[in-house]
């Protein structure tokens, strides 16, 4: 029932059709994931992070094409804190890889990655960023199963949380690519000034993308 008014309030919030493959149903996507991640069980410790987090990408379909590891990605969206405590418009990002850690037999994932520091925001608003490769950053893994994760995650400066067909945990983000879509914001915002302008600098707004904020807000206050 909750999942069904969350529809009807995206419905209402989005100014146009949000069409399969445009920035509106990326945004719509998300909202959905980060319902269906962040009011579970398994979502506890994500919310007690998310509380404490500078920023958050959450990323609705991280898709794996065939059975072996390639051609992996999907769209995410990237919201930060706003100086009064709520958060910003989305940036657009595709994550890639060749070698995404999903389990045989999983073919897609809710993925989101809670931003604990400055640094790993900074890291995160370079055009391309590549997971695991700056020596200099920290990532933590929530999910069922991992011992000590919130005593490690306190320390981090990334926190990553998915579900993957009913199972938390299970996919390893680790050498996959985060890149800036200019081409959604230019279609979102009709402007593509970069990722940092939109969460950090506040260019660009579009109602459409409120559902998003007010459930950022609802499970990160």
């Amino acid at each position: 029932m909750k999942r069904l008014l969350l529809a009807a309030a995206l419905a209402l919030g989005t100014a146009a059709p949000a069409f399969a493959g445009s920035p509106q149903h990326l945004v719509d996507s998300s909202t959905l994931a980060l319902e269906d991640m962040m009011g579970s069980a398994e979502g506890t410790q994500a919310q007690d992070f998310l509380k404490k987090a500078k920023a958050v990408v959450v990323c609705p379909n991280i898709f794996r094409a065939g059975f072996f590891l390639g051609g992996e990605g999907g769209g995410c969206v990237l919201s930060a804190r706003t100086p009064d405590g709520g958060w910003s418009y989305p940036a657009f990002y595709t994550m890639g890889s060749g070698s995404l850690g999903l389990q045989i037999g999983v073919q897609s994932a809710e993925v989101m990655m809670i931003i604990m520091t400055d640094n790993g925001l900074n890291a995160l608003l370079n055009s391309h960023f590549k997971i695991g490769a700056d020596a200099g950053l920290s990532i933590a893994t929530l999910g069922a199963g991992v011992n000590g994760a919130m005593s490690t995650g306190l320390t981090a400066d990334i926190v990553s949380f998915s579900k993957s067909e009913g199972l938390y945990g299970g996919i390893s983000l680790s050498g996959s690519v985060l890149s800036d879509d200019t081409d959604y914001e230019q279609q979102y915002y009709g402007m593509a000034p970069g990722a940092r302008a939109i969460v950090v600098g506040g260019q660009g707004a579009n109602a459409g993308a409120n559902p998003l904020r007010t459930m950022l807000q609802r499970y990160g206050q």
